[in-house]
C-alpha cells in the first residue's frame, strides 16, 4: 500500500567552509568551445518538446532533462538513480535506504555540517528518499543558487564516502528509523501487507530492511553497492523551475565531468518480469494498541501496461479514493466503524498492488473486514456507475494539475518520466487520457483485478491466529 516515503531527514544549509564551484577561469573562445560541443549533444525529440520539456544525452549516458515554469523564483534539481532496494540480496535488505543516509555524512571536501550550512546559508532545502526501484537525491533553491544546488547534490550522490565511523553512527540512526516504524502502525501494516503479497520477493521487502541486515551490513557492503550502482548511465539529472537549458548542462556537465565515459548509452528503462516467489498469505503482528490495523489487497498491473493505467486509478478513486468513495461511505460516513479509511496503488515495473487500509477499534475488525470485502465484491460483480466514473476522472484531472503548481513537483513529474519511461506527456495528453477512461473499461479492471488472490495484514491485540476475525481470514482463504 502507498504509504510515507522512506527519507533522510530534511537538511538546511550553508556553504561553511566549502566552496561553490570553482569559476569559470577558461578564455572566451575555451568557453565557446564547450557551449558548441554542448550543443552537439542535444538529443530533444518532438513530443519532449511538446511537453515543454528539453532533454540532453551527455557521454556517459547521463541525461539531462529541464522543464521552465513560468513565474517562479525557485528551482528544484533531483538527481535520480535507478537503483532501489529491489535490486538488493537478501543479505544487504536495507542497503540503498542506508547508502541514501550515508553519502550526506561526508565528501573529500565537505564534512555533513558543511553540507548542511551551505543550504542553510541559503535557505534552501536538501534532502532523499528511497523507494523500490529508485533513489533520488534533490534540492529546492532560488532560481540564482542553482549552481550550489546542483554542486551540493552531485557532490553528495558521486563522491559521499562511506567511512566506517561514519557507518557505525548512521546504523544507529536506521536502527532508530526502523523502531519508529515499528511505532507507526499504519506504515507496519503497509510493509507487512507486501510482504504478504509478494513474499521474500525483493519487492515485498521493506524499504529500510531489517534489524538484522542493517546490524551486519559493513562498509565494504555500501561501499561497493554505491560504486556499481551509481552510474551516470543510470542516472537523471532532472531541474525544473526558473531555468535555461543551456546552462543548467554547462552546470552538470562540469560537475560530473571526470564521470563520464564516452563510449556509454543510457542504461534502458526498467522492464523486468515480475516472477512470483509465493501465493498471497496473511501476516499479522501483535500490539497492545488502542486500534486494530489492516491492509488487505491484490496484485495488480505493471508500470508499462499502460493501458490499464487510467482505468486503475479510476477505480482507487471510485472504491477508497476521497470522501465520495465506497469505502469511506459505507463505513465511516454510514456507520462510523473507522476514522482512517482508503485505497491505493503501488505500481513497478512488472508488477503492483491495489490495497485498501482501515484502522478500527479491535471489536470492530471484523465488521469492518466484511463491510470493505463487499464493496469490492459489489463492484467486480456490477462494476461502477457512469456518474462515479465521471466524478473519479474529474477528481484525477484536478489532482493532477493543483499537484504541478511548483518547481518541485514539476521536477518529481519529469525525473520519474525520464528514469521509468524514457519519454515524456504533455498535461494535455494526459488528461486526454483520463477522459478518455470509459466505465466499461473501469468495470473490466475491477473483474480482472478483484478475482485474483487476496493478501492480507494486520497489526493489534492479537496473539494468535485464530483470535483474528473470521472475515479477516476469509479475505485470504476465500471462504
Amino acid at each position: 500500500m502507498t504509504k510515507k516515503k522512506t527519507a533522510t531527514p530534511l537538511l538546511r544549509g550553508g556553504q561553511g567552509g566549502s566552496a561553490l564551484p570553482s569559476p569559470d577561469h577558461r578564455s572566451a573562445p575555451e568557453r565557446s568551445a564547450r557551449q558548441q560541443q554542448l550543443k552537439k549533444l542535444r538529443t530533444d525529440d518532438a513530443r519532449a518538446i511538446d511537453a515543454g520539456i528539453r532533454r540532453t544525452v551527455l557521454p556517459g549516458g547521463l541525461r539531462v532533462v529541464t522543464e521552465h515554469v513560468p513565474g517562479v523564483r525557485s528551482a528544484s534539481i533531483g538527481v535520480w538513480v535507478g537503483v532501489g532496494s529491489r535490486d538488493e540480496g537478501r543479505t544487504v535488505a536495507g542497503a540503498a535506504h542506508f547508502l541514501e543516509h550515508l553519502l550526506f555524512k561526508a565528501t573529500p571536501t565537505r564534512s555533513a555540517l558543511d553540507i548542511a550550512q551551505a543550504m542553510d546559508a541559503v535557505g534552501g532545502e536538501l534532502n532523499a528518499f528511497t523507494a523500490k526501484e529508485q533513489t533520488c537525491y534533490y534540492a529546492h533553491v532560488l532560481d540564482e543558487d542553482l549552481p550550489l544546488a546542483v554542486d551540493l547534490v552531485t557532490d553528495v550522490v558521486l563522491r559521499g564516502l562511506c567511512r566506517s565511523e561514519d557507518v557505525a553512527v548512521e546504523r544507529q540512526v536506521v536502527l532508530e528509523e526502523i523502531a519508529m516504524r515499528d511505532d507507526d502502525p499504519e506504515d507496519l501494516v503497509g510493509d507487512a501487507f507486501l510482504t504478504a503479497l509478494f513474499g521474500d520477493h525483493p519487492i515485498g521487502r521493506p524499504v529500510i530492511g531489517s534489524i538484522e541486515s542493517i546490524e551486519s551490513m559493513s562498509a565494504a557492503q555500501l561501499r561497493g553497492f554505491h560504486q556499481r550502482r551509481y552510474r551516470p548511465d543510470r542516472m537523471v539529472v532532472a531541474v525544473a523551475g526558473n531555468v535555461e537549458h543551456d546552462h543548467t548542462v554547462e552546470l552538470v556537465y562540469r560537475a560530473f565531468a571526470d564521470r563520464l565515459e564516452p563510449a556509454t548509452e543510457p542504461a534502458p528503462r526498467r522492464e523486468g518480469r515480475f516472477r512470483p516467489h509465493s501465493v498471497p498469505e496473511l501476516h499479522w503482528s501483535h500490539r497492545d494498541s488502542e486500534q486494530a490495523h489492516l491492509a488487505f489487497g491484490v496484485r495488480a498491473f505493471g508500470r508499462h501496461e499502460g493501458e490499464r493505467r487510467w482505468p486503475l486509478s479510476v477505480l482507487n478513486t471510485v472504491v477508497g479514493g476521497g470522501l465520495s468513495s465506497r469505502l469511506f461511505q459505507r463505513i465511516r460516513e454510514e456507520r462510523g466503524l473507522a476514522y482512517s479509511v482508503y485505497s491505493s496503488v503501488d505500481t513497478f515495473s512488472d508488477t503492483g498492488a491495489f490495497s485498501v487500509y482501515i484502522g478500527c477499534q479491535p471489536e470492530n475488525l471484523g465488521k469492518v473486514a466484511g463491510l470493505a470485502r463487499g464493496v469490492l465484491e459489489e463492484v467486480a460483480a456490477n462494476g461502477i456507475t457512469d456518474a462515479e466514473c465521471a466524478r473519479a476522472k474529474g477528481s484525477l484531472r484536478g489532482g493532477l494539475v493543483l499537484g504541478l503548481e511548483d518547481s518541485a513537483s514539476r521536477m518529481n513529474r519529469i525525473g520519474r518520466s525520464e528514469l521509468s519511461y524514457g519519454n515524456h506527456r504533455t498535461v494535455s495528453e494526459t488528461l486526454s487520457r483520463i477522459d478518455a477512461v470509459t466505465t466499461e473499461e473501469v468495470t473490466a479492471v475491477a473483474r480482472t483485478l478483484l478475482a485474483r488472490p487476496f493478501a492480507a495484514s494486520v497489526t493489534g491485540p492479537y496473539r494468535r491466529t485464530r483470535e483474528l476475525p473470521a472475515a479477516v481470514r476469509k479475505l485470504v482463504d476465500g471462504g
